[in-house]
């Protein structure tokens, strides 16, 4: 079993930046995807960012485009979201998520039901 564990949330202005991390009991090799999601009050848990651990690639919501910016260190395990620019609507419980086993075109596109490993969640907070 997988198991997931995010920090770095917190509360912020609008505008100002927080990085996510997400701390993963196994190392993914050439095969896997992380990824990040979030759900706000009354919303659908919606895909943010994901990343391809075979090669790198990368996939971003429209709305985070050029705010947001997903990386992952393999050799310790951890993914991270760095969030620039943060805006009101980015109010969320943000969770990690990784999946073993997956190709490029499977883990691009922020389908939340092509990842099978999630985090207990961690809130973010951007005031006006």
């Amino acid at each position: 079993q997988v198991q997931l564990v995010e920090s770095g949330g917190g509360s912020v202005q609008a505008g100002g930046s927080l990085r996510l991390s997400c701390a993963a009991s196994i190392i993914f090799y050439s095969d896997g995807c992380m990824g990040w999601f979030r759900q706000a009050p009354g919303k659908e848990r919606e895909g943010v960012a994901t990343i391809y651990t075979g090669g790198g690639q990368t996939w971003y919501a429209d709305s985070v485009k050029g705010r947001f910016t997903i990386s992952q260190d393999n050799a310790n395990k951890m993914s991270y979201l760095q969030m620039d620019s943060l805006k009101p609507e980015d109010n969320a419980v943000y969770y990690c998520a990784a999946r073993i086993g997956a190709s490029r075109s499977t883990c691009s596109g922020g389908q939340s039901s092509r990842f099978f490993y999630w985090g207990q969640g961690t809130q973010v907070t951007v005031s006006s």
